[in-house]
């Protein structure tokens, strides 16, 4: 499973055909992801949806706001929720979340890893994923004062767990960088 930003096709780089798009939904307006979903309307589409981010940017628009567009564009495959940190964090989502979508909860806490059973076992996919923010582990383990020595503890601790129930742990891999951005309204809204 490859997931890149849809941003990727700005520059000339070749994706394989399988390739799926992610939405960082911070990023974008409500008329700017329609656009988006019109263009790429031959690609499995994945969301990631801030929830409770205090990092800019943000979306200014709500879950709502979204359910029209997750109905209509049936090639929205995956909607990621960010700081999962227990089962409940799911519930809203689930109701109303149309069945074409598989949820996949963003671990971005030690909270989210202790509680990573009760929250995979919310999931109703047939193939479970979920996802790791590994900076934002980072920083709530500092937050929390706890010893920056356990994080790989936390990682391996998640990766295994994944790793024995089948469960797909989408992880970052690199990053992109381009002296060609020059928005800076999505930092400051």
């Amino acid at each position: 499973m490859l997931i890149v930003s849809q941003n990727l096709l700005n520059y000339d780089v070749k994706l394989k055909s399988n390739t799926i798009f992610r939405v960082n939904l911070a990023w974008t307006t409500l008329k700017e992801l329609k656009k988006i979903l019109r263009r790429h309307s031959k690609k499995t589409i994945f969301f990631d949806l801030p929830i409770n981010r205090i990092k800019p940017p943000n979306n200014n628009y709500s879950i709502d706001d979204l359910v029209p567009i997750l109905k209509k564009y049936t090639n929205i495959k995956y909607f990621a929720i960010s700081n999962v940190e227990k089962k409940e964090d799911l519930l809203e989502y689930k109701k109303i979340i149309p069945n074409h979508i598989t949820i996949v909860p963003k671990i971005e806490s030690v909270n989210g890893i202790m509680n990573i059973k009760e929250i995979t076992n919310e999931l109703e996919a047939e193939n479970k994923i979920i996802m790791l923010d590994h900076d934002d582990l980072f920083s709530s383990i500092i937050k929390s004062k706890k010893p920056v020595s356990i994080f790989t503890n936390y990682i391996s601790k998640l990766v295994v767990f994944c790793k024995k129930n089948k469960i797909t742990l989408l992880r970052t891999v690199g990053v992109v960088f381009s002296d060609d951005e020059f928005r800076i309204t999505q930092y400051i809204r």
